[in-house]
Formats: structure tokens, C-alpha cells, sequence
């Protein structure tokens, strides 16, 4: 009978105690909350991308924006508006593929430049933008400003200088309470 009560007492302090520390991810910290795109960027669309790196530049000829990610990384959470932009502008014309880092099979390095792990050096996120004929025109480590990615997409797509006016100045649209 001590026993019982005993094993009662236990779970009753496991159960008071995991219901009263709930755990929550959030935008600035590297815990895992989900799908960023969804929940960060507004967008889940991204995700799963609908070509691949190989289709993209074979099938299609197309450039393709390479986005490494992890869904546990304040940075790649930060990064998720951005892309949504990048989608809204030249999403018809460049395939965005979004590859999440832990689906990548680093231990069988490839030398197939149709892959995407061959282009990936390590770091979330990274962006690489490849033009359709497999030049890699772009590759940055972090978050890169909609600017600084825009012209080498616009010059990939063989596209005018963008004319900054006030009314075509791009800001990347906040959509929900953690991007106000």
C-alpha cells in the first residue's frame, strides 16, 4: 500500500510540475515551434518546395534561389518574411526552393551540381542563387536585404536596374504579431 501512494505522490509532482513550466518557442530564440513559413513568414506555400534544384535547371531552365534552413533557428525565423517578398516579385520566374539543412545527406558529399547539398557550406540560413545556366550568381550566409538580392535576381532574369522611386521603394510586409 505504501507503494501506491508513493507511485501516486510521484506522478502527481511530475504532473504538477510539467503543467506549471511549459515550454514555448518563440522569434528570437532556436527552439523548434513548427513551420517557420507559416508561422513566422506568413506563408506556407514554401513548404514543401514544388521543384527541385535538378528540375528547375533542367526541365524547366529556370534560375532557382537555393534558401538553406533550420525550423530551430532564430535567424532562419527572422529570414522567413524576407523570402515571402522575394516569392511575391519573382516567384513565377524563379523557382524558390528552401531546402531544410537535416534532409540533407552530408556524410555522401556529392559532385553533382544538380544537388543541393553541393552548394551548401555549413551555415543557416544561406541563400544561393544559381542562373539557369548553372552560374552561381549569389551566395551569402545570413539573412541578405531584399536589395542585395534583388539585383543579382534581376540580373540573372536579364532585367532592368530597379528605378528606386518612393513609390517602388520595397518594404518587406509584416504580416502577423510578430512581424507587426
Amino acid at each position: 500500500m505504501k507503494r501506491v501512494w508513493l507511485c501516486l505522490v510521484l506522478i502527481l509532482i511530475v504532473g504538477v510540475l510539467g503543467f506549471s513550466n511549459p515550454v514555448y518557442a518563440g522569434l528570437r530564440d532556436d527552439r523548434y515551434d513548427g513551420n517557420i513559413f507559416a508561422l513566422y513568414g506568413g506563408n506556407g506555400s514554401l513548404i514543401p518546395p514544388r521543384v527541385t534544384l535538378a528540375q528547375s535547371l533542367n526541365d524547366l531552365n529556370r534560375p532557382a534561389l537555393l534558401v538553406f534552413y533550420v525550423d530551430d533557428s532564430s535567424d532562419c525565423k527572422l529570414y522567413t518574411p524576407l523570402l515571402n517578398q522575394i516569392q511575391a516579385f519573382y516567384g513565377k520566374t524563379v523557382s524558390i526552393i528552401p531546402v531544410i539543412v537535416d534532409s540533407l545527406k552530408l556524410d555522401q558529399p556529392t559532385t553533382d551540381p544538380t544537388q543541393e547539398a553541393f552548394y551548401y557550406r555549413g551555415f543557416v540560413p544561406q541563400t544561393v542563387l544559381i542562373s539557369s545556366d548553372r552560374q552561381v550568381v549569389f551566395d551569402q550566409e545570413g539573412k541578405p536585404n531584399f536589395e542585395d538580392l534583388e539585383i543579382p535576381i534581376r540580373k540573372t532574369l536579364n532585367l532592368p536596374p530597379k528605378v528606386t522611386t518612393p513609390q517602388r521603394d520595397v518594404k518587406v510586409k509584416q504580416i502577423n504579431e510578430v512581424n507587426p
